[in-house]
């Protein structure tokens, strides 16, 4: 999948229509995508995510969840302060 909006924000819009909210911590990830960055959707399997983008060209992996979702804030508050 490509990338059809990424406008500085934590919500990334893909060409198949899905729109997922990124991991606060894992923004710094994503600043090198272009419209162009290849990205597969996985399941994810952490307690904080419910799917990861992956970056086809450097394997590089975000966390995300579905754009109208919440994050925990327990678990995000973990995670970032656990690095």
């Amino acid at each position: 999948m490509k990338i059809r909006a990424h406008a500085e924000s934590l919500v990334v819009e893909l060409d198949d229509g899905s729109q997922w909210q990124i991991f606060p911590g894992d923004l710094a990830t994503t600043l090198s995508w272009k419209p162009e960055t290849d990205l597969h959707l996985e399941p994810s399997g952490d307690r904080v995510s419910s799917h990861v983008l992956v970056n086809a060209t450097d394997n590089s992996r975000v966390r995300v969840i579905a754009a109208d979702g919440t994050w925990v804030d327990g678990e995000v508050k973990n995670v970032l302060k656990d690095g």
